[in-house]
């Protein structure tokens, strides 16, 4: 069993022999190229300890974590390139047309600040629904952030064609419409990251929701601001 320690998921696995652990690291190491997502492992003789997190989420535990945790279980029995990349291709979840709720938030604007995003299929099923803290910055900025992190998961992820975005935010609905133009500096970087996710798409909507309709992204704001808060006092 996967355990959660401060390291990120924790497991550790027993072969045979090196040649078993070997075959098994080879295999693993074909996922994780796959997926661009590599963890920190170790091995002795017969043994292979690995750890997963996830860097660009100051090393903390994400939905990608826990699939390649279950992707890795599944391949600890693999024995030919064939069963490796069944297992791999079974993995990678396809969804053509995706609706992307994102929001941020920020206690003190400048302050804490942490998005939080959730990506539903055409029939209201959540696919997924994550939230990162991103340290000190404004509102603004976390809601941009918001975007793009759901954009890029929608996208690398679960290869979407088709993206509809809904936040409550009217400023970053309205920039990215070319409806308002953006006056401060501090959001050209991220906007611009955002122009450019949206163009790898082939069709990407963008409209604007009362508050209440965004409570699950708005939920994620503030679990990962929480659980970062509670991590600085410990």
């Amino acid at each position: 069993m996967w355990q959660e320690t401060k390291h990120g998921l924790y497991k550790q696995f027993i072969f045979r022999d090196f040649k078993e652990a070997w075959h098994f690291m080879v295999r693993v190491h074909e996922a994780l190229e796959r997926i661009d997502h590599y963890p920190r492992w170790q091995n002795e003789q017969n043994v292979v300890d690995i750890w997963l997190n996830s860097h660009e989420q100051k090393m903390k535990i994400a939905d990608i974590d826990r699939e390649l945790a279950n992707t890795i279980d599944t391949l600890v029995n693999a024995t030919t390139k064939e069963q490796t990349e069944a297992i791999v291709d079974k993995e990678t979840t396809t969804i053509t047309e995706v609706n992307l709720y994102a929001d941020g938030g920020s206690r003190g604007n400048p302050g804490p600040s942490a998005s939080g995003y959730v990506l539903l299929d055409m029939g209201g099923r959540i696919v997924l629904r994550a939230g990162q803290y991103l340290g000190v910055t404004t509102n603004n900025q976390a809601e941009y952030q918001a975007l793009k992190l759901g954009m890029e998961r929608a996208l690398y992820d679960y290869h979407a064609r088709e993206l509809h975005v809904y936040m409550d935010s009217m400023l970053v609905i309205n920039q990215m419409k070319n409806i308002f133009k953006i006056k401060n500096r501090e959001l050209w970087p991220v906007h611009n990251v955002c122009v450019e996710l949206a163009r790898k798409f082939d069709k990407v909507t963008f409209d604007h929701v009362p508050r209440e309709l965004n409570k699950i992204a708005d939920e994620e704001v503030n679990k990962a601001m929480d659980a970062a808060l509670a991590d600085q006092k410990s």
